[in-house]
């Protein structure tokens, strides 16, 4: 039935067919072909599927971030960073690499990122002297940390198909996302200083202050959903809702510039995005569910233990794996279809489940990047009307830099669970 599976998904997926329609024709045809559970079970398990708590957070997270995006929260973030770090070699890539990080303190979206930051910031690099190879690796490697930094939408989803703390899984990720930026932003500023890339005006106190005056408010969203989250003042799912009415507050009130027109645009648009996720977590629930019935997890766990594999050793292996992966599927349907197979044998061998999802979390991101299919290209190439070859070597550079802050996510699991022990 595996291979039947297996074979059926990247044939469909070759063939250029959405990843839900792959998974649930693989899942229907295994049925068909093998006895076992009747196929009216199928229909039951796409529901069962849907029907967790944490799933509820999803949609509301998305309308924030589209929110935020109407609201010119985007520009005013980026001016903060500018301002901050204008002395700085390569302070513009630093500016648009900063914007995208704390764009994913609200809306944990990556593509959403790299469409916001790329509109800003691409003409200001280009007048800067980065090129456009240059700046376009920069706005799509930039985009990748959003899925680890939280919230995040990918670990939400972890979080609901591997049954672990969403709350950790957002905490977790705090210190990784912010190795992956301080890494990204040394490379930048060495390169920048490199390839005699001209810096911008002093650092002048006056004018950060009234940068982060203008960002205060979009600052203060992400410092609300994590401390009520932690402070137990509402649930994860409770977060998204508040995240939702503070943009709304933020769009209407504070800054003015969201309309009702743009407010049901935004409203459209989660809802599609959402409709788009929760389609793929309800056929990859049906291809867990039967690789589940036909005891799968559990004779890879056998044939892992049979192998001698150590932690370390598997760890290596899923990252090769997932690093393939990345670059092929998306973080939802990758997540979704792996997590319900990979977290039982790491946990077999000792691995932290929190631990081992921000692993499978940081992997993925690099994948988004990744030629030759990686998701933030495309929305790059489309946002910001370059060749998709101009990208391909504008991101090299930058997966070798993400690849080394995995390496080290990888190797010392506190950087990922220092912070939830030191809560504990």
């Amino acid at each position: 039935m595996t291979w039947v599976i297996g074979i059926s998904v990247a044939a469909f997926i070759a063939m250029g067919a959405p990843i839900f329609v792959a998974l649930l024709v693989a899942a229907s045809l295994a049925l068909l072909l093998f006895p076992g559970p009747p196929l009216l079970a199928l229909q039951q398990t796409i529901f069962g599927g849907l029907d967790a708590y944490a799933l509820l957070s999803v949609p509301f997270f998305i309308f924030a971030g589209e929110l935020m995006a109407i609201s010119g929260i985007a520009d005013r973030l980026i001016n903060l960073v500018r301002a901050l770090f204008g002395r700085l070699p390569g302070s513009i890539g630093i500016a648009a690499l900063g914007g995208s990080t704390l764009i994913g303190t609200i809306c944990g979206s990556s593509a959403a990122a790299v469409a916001a930051v790329g509109r800003n910031m691409y003409p200001q690099l280009i007048a800067g002297g980065y090129g456009q190879r240059r700046a376009a690796g920069i706005i799509t490697s930039s985009g990748a940390i959003d899925i680890v930094i939280p919230p995040s939408i990918a670990m939400i989803l972890y979080g609901a198909s591997a049954e672990q703390s969403i709350a950790k899984l957002f905490i977790a990720g705090i210190i990784p996302g912010i190795v992956m930026a301080l890494l990204m932003a040394g490379y930048i500023s060495i390169s920048a200083y490199m390839a005699r890339i001209p810096r911008e005006a002093n650092f002048r106190a006056q004018l950060a202050w009234t940068a982060f005056k203008q960002a205060s408010w979009a600052l203060t969203m992400p410092a609300f959903v994590m401390v009520g989250i932690y402070a137990g003042f509402f649930s994860p799912t409770e977060a998204g809702g508040f995240a939702c009415a503070y943009a709304a507050f933020l769009g209407f009130v504070v800054y003015r510039t969201v309309t009702f027109r743009g407010l049901l645009e935004a409203a459209v648009s989660s809802a599609m995005m959402t409709a788009r996720i929760m389609i793929v977590v309800a056929a990859a629930g049906v291809i867990s569910w039967v690789l589940t019935v036909e005891g799968i997890p559990q004779a890879l766990i056998a044939a892992t233990t049979d192998a001698g594999l150590s932690p370390l050793g598997f760890l290596l292996t899923v990252n090769l794996l997932l690093l393939a992966i990345g670059c092929v599927l998306d973080p939802t349907s990758a997540i979704l279809v792996l997590a319900p197979l990979l977290v039982p044998i790491a946990v077999s061998l000792g691995i932290d489940p929190i631990h081992f999802g921000v692993v499978m979390t940081v992997n993925l991101a690099i994948g988004m990047f990744t030629p030759p299919f990686g998701l933030n290209i495309f929305v790059a190439q489309s946002v910001l009307g370059v060749p998709t070859s101009v990208i391909y070597r504008g991101v090299l550079p930058y997966m070798a830099v993400q690849i080394s802050a995995l390496a080290l996510i990888t190797l010392i699991p506190a950087l990922s669970l220092w912070l939830i022990n030191g809560m504990s």
